[in-house]
């Protein structure tokens, strides 16, 4: 979204900051906040080996399920703010 309205590429992860600075920060729920606030370690943790283990740990059934659901919800959001753009 931050390429499509900026037309320059951020080089992070940082989900929080790519949604201020797309302006759509403000706009998103508290529930979606706080979604991009969990899945922001994940990615971190992810990325390097010694984390990678305590990472599964925490990644039962229940929660990879909520997680897929939650990012379908939000991208779906995004794409309706992309399309009154």
């Amino acid at each position: 979204m931050y390429l499509y309205i900026k037309r320059t590429l951020l080089y992070t992860h940082n989900l929080s900051y790519l949604a201020e600075q797309c302006g759509i920060y403000e706009e998103l729920s508290d529930k979606f906040k706080d979604f991009i606030d969990m899945l922001e370690p994940l990615n971190v943790e992810a990325r390097y080996p010694t984390y990678k283990e305590e990472l599964f740990k925490t990644l039962n059934e229940q929660r990879c399920s909520n997680i897929i659901n939650n990012t379908k919800e939000l991208h779906e959001w995004i794409k309706k703010k992309l399309l009154k753009k």
